[in-house]
């Protein structure tokens, strides 16, 4: 993070200064697309220092980043933040426009065993990444069955399946189709042979509409 040096002021305003049009932190100043899933964990977008201590004094003590990111604006002032405040920082990086890989999938699912909850999860906009993470923390941790986890991807959490971040849905379209009729778990499917993720990146297919929304003017990553 040599770029972003937090330790003198004119460093500091510099800094927000990135984080505010860079990375359209001005557009979460007051919106952080929050949604509990349960009452343990918390889904956001990129979230602001300041409401990383407000989200303190509701009692989360971890904080699981989604985006890497590490030589980020947004990264200086969110690591910067948690020291300060005492929470805990996990990186847990997960692309929205890819099928997850088996170990992005068994990744997760260690993650939700073993961070220390009230948690908050994020990625930029939290609606993509944070989307298939609460989709699998709904699947792992809370028991639901795929069919119900995956309305963790949705429009209520401004997720556009008609974009290529919808490959997401797709995964787990594809294991309704093609694991649960076998009598597959959602993990044994993962762990065999029919899970292909660049084959099924391959046959995903977006609406053009849907990319001109997510990637030109939303800009998602």
């Amino acid at each position: 993070m040599a770029g972003f040096d937090l330790s003198t002021r004119w460093g500091r305003f510099k800094t927000y200064l990135h984080f505010l049009w860079n990375d359209h932190a001005y557009l979460r100043v007051g919106f952080t697309n929050a949604h509990w899933i349960s009452p343990e964990l918390v889904r956001t977008n990129q979230p602001w220092p300041f409401q990383l201590a407000w989200w303190k004094k509701q009692g989360v003590k971890t904080v699981v980043n989604l985006r890497g990111g590490f030589d980020g604006s947004f990264y200086a002032l969110e690591k910067d933040a948690c020291e300060r405040l005492g929470i805990k920082m996990v990186d847990f990086v997960i692309t929205s426009r890819e099928v997850p890989i088996r170990q992005r999938v068994h990744g997760a699912k260690e993650l939700f065993e073993t961070i220390e909850y009230p948690a908050l999860i994020h990625c930029k906009s939290g609606a993509d990444r944070a989307g298939i993470m609460s989709v699998l923390y709904a699947h792992y941790r809370l028991g639901l069955p795929i069919e119900e986890a995956k309305k963790q991807l949705s429009g209520r959490y401004l997720h556009i399946r008609q974009g290529n971040t919808g490959v997401l849905d797709y995964t787990f379209d594809q294991y309704l189709e093609k694991g649960a009729p076998k009598g597959l778990t959602f993990t044994q499917w993962v762990d065999s042979d029919d899970y292909d993720p660049v084959e099924m990146k391959k046959t995903f297919r977006a609406g053009m509409l849907g990319k001109v929304l997510t990637d030109k003017l939303l800009r998602r990553e």
